[in-house]
């Protein structure tokens, strides 16, 4: 498996970290909801294409996912999917949660999110070197046509 993926137009490594929790911050993900929920998780990715879920994590009171998301999708329409389609599956598996949330509001509107990947300080003086490289590069090609 390499470090990046393809699309038609471009390669990429989108990888983010999502966390994100139920209305009131209630403890309900625990036991047989917990599982579904993770289950769910899996299985609306899949049908994304290359949405990939390498590390989820359900606990009680939120849910810590990190995803490689292709830049063809915004995270913020990813997570309003991913929202609203566990809401749904939810509500239709567990009846007894619309008791506690009423109008089928499952989901703590918003969520947060950290770009996952190259150190800050890597990248920089990554980015540095290329513009020394770039300078070096443009002498060597002037000095060819004087």
């Amino acid at each position: 498996m390499t470090r990046f993926k393809k699309l038609s137009h471009s390669i990429y490594e989108c990888k983010y970290h999502i966390i994100f929790c139920p209305k009131y911050r209630y403890r309900i993900l625990k036991d047989e909801i917990a599982e579904s929920v993770r289950q769910q998780i899996y299985e609306l990715c899949q049908r994304k294409d290359k949405i990939e879920v390498l590390e989820l994590n359900v606990q009680a009171d939120h849910v810590h996912l990190v995803l490689e998301i292709p830049p063809k999708y915004a995270v913020s329409d990813t997570m309003g999917y991913l929202k609203g389609k566990l809401a749904i599956a939810l509500f239709r598996r567990y009846p007894k949660l619309k008791r506690r949330y009423w109008g089928e509001k499952l989901w703590a509107r918003g969520y947060c999110v950290s770009t996952v990947g190259l150190d800050e300080a890597k990248v920089r003086k990554y980015v540095k070197w290329q513009e020394q490289k770039e300078k070096k590069a443009e002498a060597e090609q002037k000095s060819l046509f004087d």
